[in-house]
């Protein structure tokens, strides 16, 4: 007898993960699908995909089809989803996958359902969506359960959550749609403003990542960028420093730290004190950026955490969920 397989899937705009019950998080690749413009044949899903973005001839296109942390193309999102579960035999021909979806928490009602719609698509039995703020904190290992106050800042691609928790659900939280997208595109004008180069979205990814800091004066690294010089139209290189990538990205974590205030003013009281004993913790790969903790604590005067698995907390608060679904 077979029985229908558990799965937690975590959409990302950057990158989607899968949760299989009883093997732990089984993929993990950027959500990005390269198709064929003639016939939209699929070419490429996930890495290979992405190793294509900005790179392709006329007739390929690589497209990412979630932006900030909702569906922007149904047709596609469709194809990625029902790629990955053939390839992990999640479907047998008898059994159909339970499958727990995490989207950010002010999506729409229509929104929520297009996530439903493309998962049932995709052959699932049921489908059970739940807010990334609420499963990242389980998967960061926090008991949420009890009346205690807990507060998350999850960071993702597309969006940015901030929640506090108590009682296992929700208490009040806000959702952003600037994340490590948006400091890419930072740094990308940045470059394209002071040094008129223009430089693609994985250069901006790879300087946010290697010498990126979001506080001044805390990392002091440079690294050669290269790209295309607006007034010659030739290949060109320039070194950028770490301030330089705090000055490109202060408005976007300026934003970040508002919303952590605004919904730090409406927590009731008792689950402030509770806060400033616990802490903020921090999920998501935007989280990783170099300096972000000590940024919100100097700003907020409250502890930061970031969890140690950021990168894989809603995957993982999805396996936990699974186990408990009941």
């Amino acid at each position: 007898m077979m029985f229908s397989k558990n799965v937690g899937i975590d959409l990302g705009t950057a990158n989607l993960l899968i949760y299989v019950q009883g093997q732990g998080i089984v993929l993990d690749e950027p959500s990005v699908v390269a198709l064929d413009a003639e016939n939209k044949k699929t070419l490429a899903v996930g890495r290979d995909a992405k190793d294509m973005l900005g790179k392709t001839p006329g007739r390929v296109m690589a497209v990412r089809p979630l932006k900030d942390g909702v569906i922007a193309d149904f047709e596609v999102t469709e194809i990625m989803l029902s790629y990955f579960i053939k390839k992990l035999k999640l479907k047998g021909i008898f059994t159909k996958p339970v499958i727990l979806i995490c989207c950010p928490s002010n999506i729409t009602p229509v929104e929520r359902n297009a996530i439903r719609d493309a998962a049932y698509r995709c052959g699932a039995k049921k489908v059970y969506i739940e807010e990334e703020p609420k499963v990242a904190a389980i998967g960061a290992g926090l008991d949420i359960s009890k009346p205690n106050g807990n507060m998350v800042l999850d960071i993702g691609g597309g969006t940015t959550d901030v929640a506090v928790l108590s009682l296992g659900d929700i208490v009040n939280s806000t959702s952003l749609r600037i994340a490590g997208d948006k400091f890419d595109q930072d740094i990308i004008k940045y470059v394209k403003d002071t040094y008129k180069l223009l430089i693609g979205d994985r250069t901006a990814e790879d300087v946010k990542v290697t010498i990126g800091t979001a506080l001044r004066g805390s990392r002091n690294e440079s690294m050669q960028v290269r790209g295309r010089d607006l007034v010659t139209g030739l290949p060109h290189t320039i070194t950028l420093t770490s301030d330089e990538t705090e000055q490109a990205m202060h408005n976007s974590l300026q934003s970040i730290v508002r919303a952590v205030r605004t919904v730090l003013e409406q927590t009731p009281p008792e689950l402030s004190a509770d806060i400033v004993n616990r802490g903020i913790v921090l999920t998501g790969g935007g989280s990783l950026l170099h300096g972000l903790d000590q940024l919100i604590f100097e700003e907020i005067n409250v502890p930061v955490y970031v969890a140690e698995n950021a990168l894989q907390c809603v995957a993982e608060g999805t396996g936990i969920m699974l186990e408990n679904i009941s």
